[in-house]
């Protein structure tokens, strides 16, 4: 398993644009990929509206992990995303 963690430095956290980027991206692998906003249960980022009910905000810490056979280039991938869009 692979995971890194991440401060949410957009104004307006992860809103439906971002997520949407996001299960698109994480569609493109075969692992399980799962973010989990700090004291919350990881939800599937292969799903719109689990990212969305978790209400990210500006300032929120969230894990992500991936578990699988393409996980270490699932996790770049998405590490890169996080960094460059929120």
């Amino acid at each position: 398993m692979e995971q890194f963690q991440y401060i949410i430095k957009d104004d307006l956290g992860i809103h439906a644009r971002p997520a949407g980027m996001l299960v698109r991206l994480a569609m493109n692998y075969r692992s399980e990929l799962l973010i989990a906003k700090q004291g919350d249960q990881g939800v599937s980022l292969k799903k719109i509206f689990t990212i969305m009910k978790l209400g990210i905000k500006c300032g929120d810490r969230v894990t992500i992990s991936a578990s699988g056979e393409d996980e270490q280039p699932a996790i770049a991938a998405l590490r890169d995303f996080f960094q460059g869009s929120l």
